[in-house]
């Protein structure tokens, strides 16, 4: 049975430019979908936000480099919670999938290992 599940992945980005941002966010959707064999047809959307040092460019610019013109994309701003991570940039992509939830794999990569070392990749 197809079900709508979440993918979580989050990257750091070395600088605020815009193509740190688009590369790093790049890489973290390449390896979210390459890890969990998704069709790009089957994702169903995409929130992407960054920490409030990260403002050069939309995370989601990099999705539409990729070919994902149709879907649904959102960015948002990470609330400037003291000691956060920096330069953090972080996914939920929805897909539909038959997998259960203990075969989805959350991407973790960069300084962003931190956030969730049982998922580092």
């Amino acid at each position: 049975m197809i079900m709508l599940r979440g993918i979580r992945g989050a990257i750091t980005a070395q600088k605020n430019e815009k193509k740190e941002i688009l590369d790093a966010t790049g890489e973290l959707l390449e390896k979210i979908v390459r890890e969990n064999q998704v069709d790009k047809k089957d994702i169903a959307s995409i929130i992407f936000s960054m920490t409030p040092d990260l403002d050069a460019e939309f995370p989601a610019a990099a999705a539409r480099e990729m070919g994902l013109k149709l879907t649904p994309l959102f960015c948002v701003s990470e609330i400037a919670k003291p000691g956060a991570l920096s330069r953090c940039i972080r996914i939920l992509m929805h897909i539909n999938t038959d997998k259960a939830p203990e075969h989805i794999k959350h991407i973790y990569l960069k300084g962003a290992k931190v956030l969730r070392e049982e998922y580092q990749a």
